[in-house]
């Protein structure tokens, strides 16, 4: 990682990622909606996945291609697809985010499917906005291929990530993990700066271990715990078709959002309280010596979000340089 970095208040970061998501094509509204999703990743501590994203977008393949509005292919009382108009999936994700939240709140459960998007981002934004509204979330994502299966020397399945979020006070439980043994965009970012990749996480277009996030791009990612990942990458591909319908222009864009009330299983406020009870036992799990804490998933990222509201967000200074050549 480069030794120039610049700190940001998260005002100036907004404003900086902003302009340059308008400098790109998006309008106001839009620039604010993607905007926010990479400042809350940078907040959480997940650089990568922060303003250094949004450098993605105008290099991806589809961004050039037409994009029209989010539109309805299909819908019931308790479910609808959509139709993402090739919209970046932070886009096509926050709107379908609150339409779920939206149709569980009026009837109690919502089954929401996305196709026609690409390039979502963290899903868990999307369920913390729905654990956020007291309800339960679960959240997939199929995209295209960038990961072998084991023994395979092709990708076949994307990075494909699951998520949950559940409610709770005093705050969302949520947890967020890609199948693959390392993340598409950190990928990415590794090559954009030069860095290596971890070992056993990667294979060249020869099927070799590699380390060169180029080389990997070229080839493919790994399942995360061998077959294990690989079966739970294949489930998320498999749901994307559901969600899908296959009716988008390309059938590994699938997204899935299954949402309901709590209060459908349990009375109002009981999950709410049984969740604490539950973070409460495990974090009071005697520890083995040198463990200073036992941490529940999300912790880490809701107290960088914490911290860097107060001091800030800090970047590379490539990344700052580059979102300023896209500002108009």
């Amino acid at each position: 990682m480069s030794s120039d970095r610049i700190r940001l208040s998260v005002g100036e970061a907004r404003e900086h990622a902003e302009r340059a998501m308008r400098g790109i094509g998006y309008d106001q509204e839009e620039a604010r909606i993607v905007a926010d999703h990479a400042i809350d990743a940078a907040l959480c501590g997940y650089e990568y996945s922060g303003l250094a994203k949004l450098l993605n977008i105008p290099e991806h393949r589809r961004f050039k291609q037409p994009r029209r509005p989010i539109s309805v292919l299909r819908e019931t009382e308790l479910s609808v697809v959509y139709d993402g108009g090739n919209n970046v999936g932070m886009l096509a994700m926050y709107h379908a985010t609150r339409a779920a939240i939206a149709k569980t709140e009026a009837r109690s459960i919502a089954i929401v499917g996305v196709t026609n998007s690409w390039m979502s981002g963290r899903s868990a934004y999307y369920v913390e906005m729905i654990a956020n509204a007291g309800l339960v979330g679960i959240h997939t994502a199929g995209s295209a291929p960038s990961v072998a299966p084991p023994g395979g020397m092709r990708a076949v399945l994307g990075t494909n990530p699951i998520a949950f979020g559940l409610p709770s006070s005093p705050g969302a439980l949520v947890f967020d993990m890609g199948t693959s043994a390392f993340m598409g965009t950190d990928l990415v970012y590794r090559e954009r700066l030069g860095a290596l990749l971890p070992e056993g996480v990667a294979i060249n277009d020869a099927g070799h271990p590699t380390r060169d996030p180029a080389e990997a791009r070229r080839g493919a990612l790994l399942p995360f715990g061998g077959y294990k990942g690989f079966g739970l990458a294949l489930i998320v591909q498999a749901l994307g078709l559901l969600a899908s319908g296959g009716l988008g222009p390309e059938p590994d864009d699938g997204y899935l959002f299954i949402v309901f009330k709590p209060e459908l299983l349990v009375e109002p406020g009981a999950f709410g309280q049984q969740i604490r009870e539950l973070i409460a036992r495990v974090k009071a799990t005697p520890r083995q010596p040198g463990v200073g804490e036992i941490r529940i998933p999300g912790e880490r990222a809701f107290r960088n979000r914490e911290r860097a509201l107060r001091e800030g967000i800090e970047i590379d200074q490539m990344v700052y340089e580059a979102l300023a050549a896209l500002q108009a």
